[in-house]
């Protein structure tokens, strides 16, 4: 018996000491991930955009803000922030980022797109197809997602969509000398 209360002390022992074998994830001894065992924590920039990816557009925008007050307004803190306005459908606020993200650095691709899918959606699309080539052109045609951005714009400036779902014709009537009414038919 004896023998075997040593076997059964020896490994409690060795299960006590291999709780003070340091951790894998560097000098530290903390149970963190790597990012934040140095104290520094993780990027905002990274963590907003996993958000956007799942769809948690609210909580990515305050990450995002996060990065800006870490790294500054750069362009692409302001640029995230202006697509996470732009999910949320607080089009006038994604507009206002977006173009400050442009004038920042008016070579970034995803924010002239971005930009131009805001103005879209505010119907603007004279401005939107005039930001898609900008945005085209600095991709060097590249991107699939753009062309087609693009493309819709043009074909919405060609063919205007009216508000009536209904076809509408006009006639021009003449009401006394050089006076003319525009009626519509439904």
């Amino acid at each position: 018996m004896p023998a075997t209360r040593r076997l059964i002390a020896l490994a409690c022992l060795s299960a006590a000491l291999a709780g003070c074998v340091p951790l894998p994830f560097g000098t530290s001894q903390s149970p963190y991930a790597p990012g934040y065992a140095d104290g520094d924590g993780v990027d905002g920039l990274i963590v907003g955009h996993r958000l956007m990816a799942a769809g948690e557009y609210d909580l990515a925008l305050k990450a995002y803000y996060r990065a800006m007050a870490e790294h500054g307004a750069t362009v692409d803190t302001l640029s995230a922030i202006g697509s996470a306005n732009l999910k949320l459908g607080r089009l006038g606020q994604a507009e206002q980022i977006l173009r400050r993200a442009t004038e920042k650095d008016a070579k970034f691709v995803p924010a002239w797109n971005n930009l131009g899918v805001v103005l879209m959606e505010e119907g603007k699309v004279a401005e939107a197809a005039r930001t898609f080539r900008i945005a085209y052109g600095l991709d060097n045609g590249e991107s699939d997602a753009i062309r087609e951005n693009l493309m819709r714009a043009l074909a919405k400036i060609d063919k205007p969509v009216y508000d009536s779902p209904q076809e509408q014709t006009f006639k021009l009537v003449r009401r006394g000398h050089g006076e003319y009414l525009l009626l519509t038919k439904h």
